[in-house]
């Protein structure tokens, strides 16, 4: 028999066959949260969406937690230990949802739980991982400031020593799970130069108000930090945090994810768009017959499948013994979200103007990715990080 009888039918879903390449352990853990989005959340993601609520988050945490997807990759403490091939595919899965659910797991997992875990003491890690691995409490991140989001060097919040206490005033601003966090990890100026704080938040003078009004991330709890002189103990501090890289290594293990679940948004809104071409009439023909809808649909697969081999590719090596460098967590987020949200738009003009309706998918992701393009490094702050790691020479100042 020749090789090209015994070849498979090409799948239009995925050309490449890339699916192939992931091991029996991520293909479990795709399957286990697509179904869990397919039945629990996708049945209702536009209206949240539409009302600017996710219904009962601490729930939802809960569920999370028992799939172990919450600091997954992570060691010990209730962590589930996976590969970060494996973590990837369910960022993947998470936004092939809604961009929230992949930031709330984002934000809970690499950027709450990893700073704990690699910055703080044993008794902080004992204290909030088994519980926050189990989704029974929530944490966030305060980082970036109303004044102070690419440059996180200049953050103006304040950490100041009052006896063996510390005393910390400041503001941060687009804190995603703020309200609903049992802790958060500040990030404040001190004396010595910048330190980390595990902030309970039912502490005195600490306040979360919700921001309103926005038209990305609907299905995502997004908060201000108020800290009015918050004391905290000096066991608060965050032993091994020293300087602006300590959140900076936070911070590429959540764009690590990105890279990842940028790719489930832009599938879900090409494959919206395959669908619907194939079902809308037009001159007495599916619009998929059309040769500029066919260029749009191949156009659009071709960045989808070069984005799903940058991101295996980062997984392999952030699983291997010499890691990831940060300047390629930076090409992998730059370059997927950029086409994810222009597979995005493109998915939206092949609906016409059923692409604005929140009956499809398409313009819910294309509003969310506007978000994710700024989060964890703008396009022109990863620009040139990568322009410095190919040249040597730092454009920022």
């Amino acid at each position: 028999m020749s090789a090209s009888t015994r070849r498979a039918p090409l799948d239009p879903v995925d050309p490449l066959g890339l699916e192939a390449l992931l091991g029996d352990e991520d293909r479990a853990v795709r399957d286990t949260v697509r179904q869990y989005c397919d039945d629990k959340i996708a049945p209702h993601i536009g209206d949240w969406f539409e009302r600017g609520e996710i219904p009962d988050l601490p729930e939802l945490a809960r569920d999370f937690g028992s799939m172990g997807l919450l600091g997954m990759h992570l060691e010990g403490y209730g962590c589930a230990g996976t590969s970060a091939l494996a973590y990837g595919v369910a960022c993947r899965e998470l936004e092939a949802c809604d961009s929230g659910l992949r930031s709330f797991v984002s934000v809970q997992g690499s950027l709450a739980m990893y700073a704990l875990h690699r910055f703080g003491s044993e008794e902080q890690k004992q204290e909030w991982l088994p519980r926050m691995a189990a989704g029974e409490a929530i944490g966030c991140f305060g980082l970036t400031e109303p004044d102070h989001g690419s440059d996180p060097a200049s953050m103006r919040t304040r950490a100041r020593r009052d006896g063996g206490d510390w005393v910390l005033d400041g503001r941060k601003m687009w804190i995603t799970n703020g309200a609903v966090a049992a802790v958060a990890v500040v990030w404040a100026q001190t004396e010595d130069g910048i330190r980390g704080f595990a902030v309970p938040t039912d502490t005195p003078g600490f306040s979360a108000p919700l921001i309103k009004r926005k038209m990305s991330l609907r299905a995502s709890v997004t908060s201000e930090l108020v800290l009015d002189g918050v004391r905290l103990p000096a066991s608060a501090e965050l032993p091994g945090a020293r300087g602006v890289s300590a959140p900076l290594t936070c911070l590429n293990e959540a764009r690590y994810g990105i890279v990842w679940g940028a790719l489930g948004a832009a599938r879900s809104a090409w494959q919206g768009a395959a669908d619907y071409a194939g079902q809308r009439e037009q001159f007495g023909k599916p619009i998929a017959a059309f040769q500029l809808t066919q260029q749009k649909l191949v156009d659009m697969a071709l960045e989808l499948h070069k984005g799903t081999l940058t991101a295996l590719h980062l997984a392999r090596l952030k699983d291997s013994e010499s890691g990831v460098h940060p300047a390629q967590i930076s090409f992998g987020k730059l370059n997927n979200v950029r086409e994810a949200i222009e597979i995005c738009r493109t998915a939206r003009t092949i609906l016409g103007a059923n692409g604005i309706s929140l009956e499809y998918p398409v313009i819910r992701h294309m509003n969310n990715l506007e978000s994710v393009l700024t989060y964890e490094g703008t396009t022109e702050m990863h620009t040139l990080s990568l322009g410095q790691a190919l040249t040597g020479h730092a454009a920022f100042r």
